[in-house]
């Protein structure tokens, strides 16, 4: 079960990093790059299932801070379909938010 977890972690972490550098490199060019909504809804579901693996185990899970995370990952998934729905460039203030959305949701993970 230990190596289920860890893998599901790495997943999570990469596509939060994958959402992160998505969002940077679009500060530039305004326009929604394909990735994004790949990595934001491959970070919401390897999170669940990575709740759901220590919940199975023996592992204590701080509901309030799993919580918050949900609802950071499911702002940010919202976003990127919103943003792959439009046909128009996007504002670098939109591309901000969503990188300043991943800064805020591992900070919680790793100071919480």
């Amino acid at each position: 079960m230990d190596i289920v977890r860890s893998l599901l972690l790495i997943v999570h972490l990469l596509s939060w990093a994958l959402v992160f550098g998505y969002a940077l490199s679009a500060l530039k060019t305004n326009e929604m790059p394909k990735g994004l909504l790949h990595g934001a809804l491959g970070a919401l579901l390897s999170g669940l299932l990575l709740v759901g693996v220590i919940e199975m185990g023996d592992g204590d899970v701080n509901h309030m801070k799993i919580g918050i995370k949900l609802v950071v990952a499911l702002v940010v998934s919202g976003l990127a379909i919103w943003g792959e729905r439009r046909d128009e460039k996007l504002s670098a203030g939109f591309f901000g938010g969503i990188a300043g959305l991943v800064v805020v949701n591992v900070a919680i993970a790793v100071l919480v």
